[in-house]
């Protein structure tokens, strides 16, 4: 299927189930945090192909919350590469489905910083450093 130009393409899309939910009945708040640490290394993998570690989220504020049978899209871009790190900011929008009409919500937005690492854990660059003269 091809998507008109205006089309935001997310980065993951989820489904969300009875098990991923509180005991008031809406989504839990931390199965929305896992998928949007999830969708922030699939863009941090854009910039380079490393193994990324989640240093910070920043800000994550819940708007609105999130219904079981709620289409959960996570969009993504990035807005700083850094020497070792990736500031990815994610919006996460909530299609409601419930009343049949797939109605778009905002839940929740986020900078998430990722650090590059090799497979010890250290901090790599993410880009190739230039060869000094």
């Amino acid at each position: 299927m091809l998507y008109p130009m205006t089309e935001r393409i997310p980065a993951i899309k989820v489904l969300l189930m009875p098990k991923d939910t509180n005991p008031m009945g809406t989504i839990f708040g931390g199965v929305i945090l896992s998928h949007l640490d999830l969708a922030s290394a699939v863009e941090a993998r854009k910039a380079a192909p490393h193994r990324y570690v989640t240093k910070a989220m920043r800000e994550v504020d819940f708007r609105e919350p999130v219904f079981v049978g709620d289409i959960v899209n996570f969009f993504t871009e990035t807005i700083r590469i850094g020497r070792t790190s990736v500031t990815v900011r994610v919006s996460v929008e909530a299609e409601r489905w419930s009343e049949g009409s797939g109605k778009r919500v905002t839940v929740t937005q986020a900078e998430v910083v990722l650090v590059a690492t090799d497979e010890m854990g250290r901090p790599v660059p993410v880009l190739p450093e230039p060869l000094q003269a």
